[in-house]
C-alpha cells in the first residue's frame, strides 16, 4: 500500500492505482491521512464534510464511505475511539516520510552533521508535488487542518536554507529551487522571502535578488500597508553592502577544485589511475522504477563539489536482485564519477566461510588506484588511511557487494563527500543506517514487473503464445527475480520449448526448487539461500527450519514460540535475526511473512536435520496454539456456545489470552487465513488430524456469523478429509454436521441433507447426544427453508429429548430449541404459540446467563409480534435484542436485528425511521463484507 497526500491524492495497492471515488470520499481519506496514526472522531469527520448543514444521514454516509475505503485499502483502516484511524508506515505515506526525514535532519544537526541534515531535508522537500490533497474542492482544502500541514513545507524549506548556510555556501545552490517554489507559493512570508533574497545574492543571482526584494516590499505595502520587517529589511540592506572574498562578484563561494597536495604524490610510489571495475550491466534489466527513483533522489545535483558521502545499503532476501540493481544504478551514475569505479564482492554469506577481510579488499583497491606494492603499509588501519587519502579530491564510485555486517564495510568507505559508496547486503546493516546511510529495501516483484522481466529475456511473442503458462510460471516463481532469471535461462537454451511443460513442473511443490536449479552454485537457489541460512545463530536456524511446518501465510510471535516450545521473549531475537537476514519480512507489526521459495528450502532443511518425532511435536504445539487460542476466543465471544471438548494443550504451546470481545474477534479475524490453511495443511498426516477437525469445529460459528460460507465449505471439507484419513468417527460427525449446515446456507438442499444424515448416524455411533441434537436442529432449519414445518417440529422434538440426555450444556440446547420452535410456529402462522415458546426461551436463557441466546429469543419474539401487527411491541422486543447484541459486540446479529426493526417500522408507516434503521444495518454488513447487504440495499431502493 502506498498513498500520497503531498500533492494529488492518490493510492496504490499491489502496484495498481486505486480509484478513490467521489469528492467526499476522497476528502474523508485526505482527512484521515493528514492525521495518520491518530483516531479521528466521526463527529469531526461529519463537521469537516458538511459543516453546519450536515444531513440526518451524515453518519451513515460516513460509515458507507469508510466501508468502501476499507475494502480498497485493506486492514490499515480501523475503528478507534468513536471514529477511525489509519495505520501507515512512513514508507507508505509521503506525509509521514516527510516528517520522519525532518526528524532525522534535526538529529543530524544535533550531532553536528549539517551535511547529513541537509540531505534529509532535501529528500523531504522532494516528496512535495503540489498543494496538500490536490484535486479536492478548494473549499475543502481550505480546512485549517490542511492549512497546518501546508505550513510544514515552507518551514522545512527554511530549515534547509539555514542548514545549507551552516554547511557552507557551496551547498546553497542545492536549496535554491525549493526555496524559489516555496517563496512563490507564500508571497507574504517575510522570513521565507528574506532567505530567498539572501541565497540569491550569495549564489551570484544579485539582480534576481534585488528584483525579489523590490517585489515583496511592494506587495507588503500594497496588500498589508506594511514596511519590510527587520529580517527582510536586513537582507535588503546586504544587497547594497560591498562584499569581499569569493562571493564579491556575485559568484558562489565555491572552491575552484581540490587541493593538489591532498593525495600522496607520484614520487611516493603512486601512479594515479582510473579504475573501471564494475561488472557488466544486464542488458535485460527491467522494473524497479520506484527503487531507482529513490536511488536517484539520493544524489546531489550535478556539478556541485563537496557533496556528502551517500551510502545506499541495498538490502533484501537472497535472489531478490540487490546486486543487479546496484550494478545497474552504478553504471547509470558512473559518468558523474570520472575518476573511476571500484567494485568488490565481499562474499559475506559464502557457505565455505571464505569471506575476505578488509585488508584483502583494501589491497585490491590500492592496487587499482595505482599504489605500488612496496608502498602499501602492512596494517589495516594504515591501508585504510592511505585509501581514504587517495580519494580526497577525486570523484570515485565504490560498490561493496554482499556485505556481511557493518564492520566488514566501514574500513572500505571513503572519507570524502565527492565519492559515492553503494553497499548491498542481506542484512539491514543498521550500523551504517544509524550513521546516515540510506536503506533501500527490495521486495519481490509484482505480477506486472515479473511479466516485464520475462518479456525482456524471452520476447513478447513467445510469452503471448502461451499466456496461461506464463501466469503459472510467474505464480510459481512468486516474484523472486532470481527464480524468474533461472527460468528464463532454461527457456532461452531451448527457444522452441513448451512453456506449459515448465509451468507444470513448477507447480509441483516438491520439485520446484530442483526445477529452478540452474546448475551454477552462484545462481542455484538452494545454494544462494544456504548462504543466508548458514550465517544464522542456532536458534534462528532452528526456527527457520520449523517455519516449513507453519501453514502460512503469516507467522505470529506466539506461533513461532509454539514451534520452538519456548516463551515469547526467548524467541523474539530469533525472529528479529531472520528479519534482518531477509529470510522473513515483518509486513505488519507482529506478522512475519516467509517467501514461498524460502519455505520450500526450509522444508528441505527440516527433512534433513529434524527427526520425524521432533517435527510432529512442533506441529502439535503449533496446532494446539491455534486450537486453544481459537477456543478461548470463541468462549469470550459466545460463552454458552457449543464447541468440542479439548484435551489440555501440549507443553510448549503458547495460548493467546483475550481481555475483551474486541481482542478475541480481532485475533480470530487476523488468524483466519492461518486457521484455514492449518486445517488443510499436509492432508496425508494422521498424527494431527484430531486437532485439525477440532479447529474447524471451533471456528465454525465465527465464519458463519461473518457469512464466509465458501471459506466454511473449504474448511469443513478439509476437516472431513482429515477425520476420514485418521478413521476418527467423532471428527467425521462434526465435519458432516458443519458441511450440512453450510450447504444449506449456500442453497444446496440435497447435499445439506446428505451430510446431516451422515452426521446423525455418526453421532449416534459415538454416543454424543448433544451432537445428535444439534444436527437435528440443523435438519429442522433445512425443513423450514423448504416449507416443511411439521418435519421441522418433529426434528425439534427429538432434539429436546436428546438434549435432556446430554450434560450441563443440554439445558442451553433446550433453551435454543424453545426459540427455534417459536420461530417455526411463526412460519406456520401460529403466532400465539410462538409467543409462548419465545418467552420460555428468554426466561431460560436469562436463568442460564446466556445473553446470546436471550437476544436471539427477543428477536424471535419481536418477529412474532410483527406478524400479529403489534409493530410497536415488535420494535420494543427488537430493541431488547439490539441492546444485548451491542453489549456482546456481535456486529452481524446487531445488523440483522436492525433490519427487523426497519421492517416493523415500515409496516407501521414510519418510512423515514425504517430507512435510518436499514442504513445502519447496511453500514455494518458492508463493513463485514456480508452477502446479506444486498437484501438491505433492495429494501432501501424500494
Amino acid at each position: 500500500m502506498r498513498v500520497t497526500v503531498l500533492g494529488p491524492l492518490r493510492a496504490w495497492r499491489d502496484g495498481e492505482e486505486l480509484e478513490l471515488g467521489p469528492p467526499k470520499r476522497k476528502a474523508l481519506l485526505a482527512l484521515l491521512l493528514t492525521q495518520a496514526g491518530q483516531p479521528v472522531p466521526t463527529s469531526e469527520i461529519v463537521e469537516f464534510l458538511w459543516g453546519e448543514s450536515a444531513p440526518d444521514s451524515a453518519v451513515n454516509v460516513v460509515h458507507r464511505h469508510v466501508g468502501t475505503l476499507r475494502r480498497a485499502l485493506g486492514p490499515i483502516l480501523v475503528r478507534a475511539s468513536g471514529g477511525y484511524r489509519l495505520h501507515l508506515d512512513p514508507d507508505q505515506l509521503d506525509l509521514l516520510r516527510f516528517r520522519a526525514l525532518r526528524a532525522d535532519a534535526e538529529e543530524s544537526r544535533r550531532a553536528g552533521d549539517d551535511i547529513a541534515a541537509l540531505r534529509h531535508l532535501l529528500a523531504a522537500l522532494g516528496l512535495w508535488h503540489g498543494p496538500v490533497a490536490d484535486g479536492l474542492p478548494a473549499s475543502m482544502r481550505a480546512h485549517p487542518l490542511f492549512a497546518r500541514v501546508e505550513r510544514e513545507y515552507p518551514d522545512a524549506v527554511k530549515e534547509a536554507v539555514d542548514t545549507a548556510v551552516a554547511a557552507g555556501d557551496v551547498h546553497l545552490e542545492r536549496v535554491l529551487m525549493p526555496l524559489r517554489q516555496a517563496a512563490q507559493a507564500h508571497p507574504l512570508d517575510e522570513a521565507l522571502q528574506a532567505r530567498l533574497v539572501t541565497v540569491l545574492a550569495r549564489t551570484g543571482h544579485v539582480l534576481e535578488a534585488r528584483r525579489s526584494y523590490e517585489e515583496v516590499s511592494g506587495r507588503l505595502d500594497e496588500e498589508l500597508g506594511l514596511e519590510p520587517g527587520p529580517e527582510l529589511a536586513e537582507a535588503g540592506e546586504r544587497l547594497h553592502t560591498p562584499a569581499t572574498g569569493p562571493g564579491a562578484t556575485g559568484a558562489p563561494a565555491v572552491p575552484s577544485g581540490p587541493t593538489p597536495t591532498a593525495a600522496p604524490a607520484a614520487s611516493d610510489g603512486i601512479v594515479r589511475t582510473r579504475p573501471a571495475q564494475l561488472p557488466p550491466d544486464l542488458g535485460v534489466f527491467s522494473g524497479r522504477h520506484t527503487e531507482m527513483a529513490l536511488a536517484r533522489s539520493l544524489l546531489p545535483a550535478d556539478g556541485l563539489p563537496g557533496r556528502p558521502v551517500v551510502i545506499s545499503a541495498i538490502g533484501g532476501m537472497a535472489g531478490v536482485g540487490k546486486t543487479t540493481l546496484a550494478v545497474h544504478w552504478a553504471h547509470e551514475v558512473a559518468p558523474r564519477y570520472p575518476d573511476g569505479q571500484l567494485y568488490a564482492d565481499l562474499r559475506g554469506f559464502d557457505p565455505g566461510g571464505a569471506t575476505p577481510g578488509p585488508a584483502q579488499i583494501l589491497r585490491t583497491f590500492l592496487d587499482a588506484l595505482g599504489v605500488a606494492s612496496e608502498h602499501i603499509p602492512p596494517s589495516v588501519d594504515a591501508q585504510a588511511s592511505l585509501y581514504r587519502s587517495l580519494l580526497v579530491g577525486r570523484r570515485v564510485l565504490i560498490v561493496l557487494d554482499n556485505a556481511k555486517d557493518t564492520e566488514q564495510v566501514r574500513p572500505l568507505l571513503p572519507g570524502t563527500g565527492d565519492c559515492l559508496a553503494i553497499v548491498t547486503s542481506r542484512n539491514l546493516l543498521s550500523g551504517l543506517v544509524a550513521e546516515g546511510a540510506h536503506p533501500i529495501a527490495l521486495d519481490v516483484l509484482d505480477d506486472v514487473a515479473s511479466q516485464a522481466l520475462l518479456t525482456r529475456r524471452l520476447g513478447a511473442e513467445r510469452l503471448a503464445a502461451q499466456p496461461d503458462a506464463v501466469k503459472d510460471i510467474i505464480h510459481s516463481c512468486a516474484g523472486l527475480p532470481l527464480a524468474l532469471a533461472i527460468v528464463s535461462a532454461r527457456m532461452s537454451m531451448n527457444p522452441h520449448g513448451d512453456l506449459g511443460v515448465l509451468a507444470s513442473e513448477l507447480t509441483e511443490e516438491d520439485d520446484r526448487l530442483a526445477t529452478l536449479s540452474a546448475g551454477d552454485p552462484s545462481t542455484d537457489l538452494e545454494t544462494v539461500f544456504s548462504w543466508s541460512y548458514q550465517a544464522l545463530s542456532p536458534l534462528a536456524a532452528l526456527l527457520f527450519r520449523r517455519l516449513a511446518l507453519h501453514p502460512g501465510p503469516e507467522v505470529s510471535p506466539e506461533a513461532a514460540s509454539s514451534l520452538l516450545g519456548l516463551p515469547r521473549h526467548e524467541v523474539r531475537p530469533a525472529l528479529s535475526e531472520l528479519t534482518r537476514a531477509h529470510l522473513l519480512t515483518e509486513r505488519f507489526t507482529g506478522r512475519f511473512l516467509c517467501h514461498d521459495l524460502l519455505r520450500a528450502y526450509a522444508g528441505d532443511l527440516l527433512r534433513t536435520h529434524e527427526s520425524q518425532r521432533d517435527q510432529v511435536l512442533a506441529l502439535r504445539r503449533l496446532l494446539d496454539h491455534l486450537l486453544h487460542s481459537a477456543h478461548h476466543a470463541g468462549a469470550v465471544l459466545a460463552p454458552q456456545g457449543e464447541r468440542p471438548a479439548l484435551a489440555a494443550p501440549v507443553d510448549g504451546a503458547v495460548v493467546a489470552g483475550f481481555h475483551s470481545r474486541e481482542q478475541a474477534a480481532d485475533w480470530l479475524e487476523t488468524e483466519r487465513a492461518v486457521i484455514l490453511a492449518a486445517v488443510a495443511h499436509e492432508p496425508a498426516r494422521t498424527d494431527t488430524a484430531s486437532r485439525r477437525w477440532q479447529l474447524a469445529a471451533t471456528v465454525e460459528l465465527h465464519l458463519d456469523r461473518l457469512g464466509r460460507w465458501q471459506e466454511q465449505l473449504a474448511l469443513q471439507s478439509a476437516a472431513l478429509d482429515a477425520a476420514e484419513r485418521s478413521a476418527d468417527p467423532a471428527g467425521r460427525a462434526h465435519a458432516h454436521r458443519a458441511l450440512g449446515f453450510v450447504h444449506g446456507r449456500l442453497g444446496d438442499a440435497g447435499a445439506a441433507t446428505a451430510h446431516l444424515t451422515a452426521a446423525l448416524d455418526l453421532f449416534r455411533a459415538v454416543a454424543d447426544p448433544a451432537g445428535e441434537a444439534r444436527t437435528r436442529r440443523y435438519l429442522a432449519f433445512q425443513a423450514n427453508k423448504a416449507g416443511r414445518h411439521e418435519d421441522a417440529l418433529a426434528h425439534y422434538g427429538l432434539a429436546r429429548t436428546l438434549y435432556a440426555q446430554a450434560d450441563t450444556s443440554g439445558r442451553i440446547g433446550q433453551a435454543q430449541v424453545h426459540n427455534e420452535v417459536g420461530w417455526t410456529h411463526i412460519l406456520r402462522g401460529d403466532h400465539a404459540r410462538a409467543l409462548v415458546e419465545c418467552q420460555q426461551a428468554i426466561d431460560l436463557h436469562r436463568e442460564l446467563g446466556n445473553p446470546n441466546g436471550e437476544a436471539a429469543a427477543w428477536d424471535s419474539l419481536g418477529y412474532a409480534h410483527h406478524h400479529l401487527a403489534a409493530h410497536e411491541r415488535a420494535v420494543d422486543c427488537y430493541r431488547h435484542a439490539l441492546t444485548l447484541y451491542r453489549g456482546l459486540h456481535d456486529a452481524y446479529l446487531e445488523a440483522d436485528t436492525l433490519v427487523h426493526i426497519g421492517d416493523s417500522q415500515e409496516a407501521a408507516g414510519e418510512r423515514t425511521e425504517a430507512g435510518v434503521s436499514w442504513r445502519q444495518a447496511l453500514r455494518i454488513l458492508e463493513h463485514l463484507g456480508h452477502p446479506d447487504a444486498e437484501a438491505v440495499r433492495e429494501r432501501l431502493a424500494r
